[in-house]
């Protein structure tokens, strides 16, 4: 009698948290599909070839979001050029070279703080060291600190991804003679490749939408412009402009870049996801 009242309580139990659970997750999920639909309904709208053809206008013209696409992309690309060696050489030293030295334990313990720290945070940092010193923001400063952002998502990843390689494989590669390096270059890389680059898009994703570092950095700008050393319009940066502005036409531009990083990352993700899914033999 017992068992048989303990057993009705536990799937009373688990029948409440089950429908807590569930509750919380289409209270989460309605507001996503609400922001979703808006940004479909407000960034369609705007959609147009002039939006990749054309430069940001002044305000009650017509323009677009060239300088700003292309400005991102070469931040986003200089600073995942420049983070991705760094962060898998990190990984890397923690994963194979110092597993248990003391060294890996503070090393490990600053890649976290770095992940988790806020952006704006970065972006101050780099401000204070590349952009006062120099006198002027640049997109230089905006790349570097799109940079410090990327390391530690790609050294966790690169970590992790490396631990997950079975030893027996690394042993039976330093059993033909193979050299320390040669072993991780040539097989554990090789086994953790997929998880690595999904590592990377995921980064990739990560700075693609960032903007306070960016507000204290590159800055802006209304023209097109590819000197590094002088402020670059970036996608985010406009958007953020844009969207506190009272000008309709601006506003429109600012939905239809929060929809183009939208999509974008969204494909990253996705990309990202199928890279990291294991794939069962038949």
């Amino acid at each position: 009698m017992a068992t048989t009242t303990f057993m009705a309580r536990r799937r009373r139990s688990n029948a409440i948290f089950l429908g807590l659970s569930i509750a919380a997750a289409l209270f989460g999920l309605v507001f996503l599909v609400i922001i979703l639909a808006a940004l479909l309904y407000n960034g369609l709208a705007g959609l147009r070839p002039a939006v990749f053809l054309e430069m940001t206008p002044p305000p009650g013209s017509a323009g677009g979001l060239l300088n700003a696409i292309v400005g991102s992309l070469i931040m986003t690309l200089i600073g995942v050029a420049v983070g991705t060696p760094l962060g898998m050489l990190a990984g890397t030293y923690m994963a194979e070279y110092g597993r248990y030295s003391k060294l890996t334990v503070v090393v490990r313990f600053i890649n976290d703080i770095l992940l988790s720290a806020p952006s704006i945070i970065i972006g101050l940092f780099v401000y204070e060291v590349l952009v006062a010193p120099l006198g002027h923001f640049s997109a230089f400063a905006g790349a570097v600190a799109l940079a410090f952002i990327v390391v530690p998502i790609v050294a966790r990843t690169t970590e992790d991804m490396l631990l997950l390689v079975p030893n027996p494989l690394r042993e039976a590669a330093a059993a033909m003679g193979l050299p320390r390096a040669y072993v991780i270059t040539k097989v554990a890389y090789k086994a953790a490749q997929a998880g690595i680059v999904t590592g990377v898009l995921l980064a990739v994703a990560r700075v693609s939408g960032e903007t306070a570092p960016l507000l204290f950095t590159a800055l802006n700008n209304q023209f097109f412009s590819a000197n590094l050393n002088g402020p670059m319009a970036s996608l985010p940066t406009v958007i953020f402009q844009f969207a506190l502005s009272p000008y309709k036409d601006w506003q429109s531009l600012a939905w239809t870049g929060a929809l183009l990083i939208t999509v974008t990352v969204l494909l990253l993700s996705i990309v990202a996801r199928a890279l990291g899914t294991p794939r069962t033999s038949k």
